[in-house]
């Protein structure tokens, strides 16, 4: 084997841990959790209220950690708790009876179980009778 003076070898060792470092920086970004669908969908226009509002996201979510909030034309935040079922994809609560007419807001924040957290809005409006 050549001898390889200190300054090769100083370039070679560099190029080696920057080699080796690459795979490591390089690794594919987990996906994080993006709403497929809503009810009620965004940017609907409702003559009546939905009974519950559900999101299905493309991937599982962790339900104990998510949340659903909906905020009413007079701009105050209702927590919605959710409901448990069996699909791990699907956030559904129940909706409160007797909402006003108006421009209304739902919050969510949930975290995927790939440790993500993703959160949105979906915009909605309850028309006047």
């Amino acid at each position: 084997m050549p001898h390889l003076s200190r300054p090769c070898r100083r370039a070679l060792l560099g190029s080696l841990v920057a080699g080796g470092l690459v795979p490591l920086l390089s690794r594919p970004a987990a996906a994080h959790a993006l709403v497929m669908s809503s009810t009620p969908a965004p940017g609907a226009r409702l003559a009546t209220a939905p009974a519950q509002v559900a999101l299905r996201f493309n991937s599982r979510i962790d339900h104990g950690r998510s949340r659903l909030t909906l905020h009413g034309p007079d701009h105050a935040a209702l927590p919605l708790p959710l409901a448990t079922g069996t699909d791990p994809a699907l956030v559904e609560a129940a909706l409160p009876a007797g909402l006003a007419p108006g421009a209304w807001r739902l919050r969510w924040q949930v975290l995927a179980v790939d440790g993500h957290i993703t959160r949105g809005d979906i915009f909605f409006t309850l028309l006047g009778r």
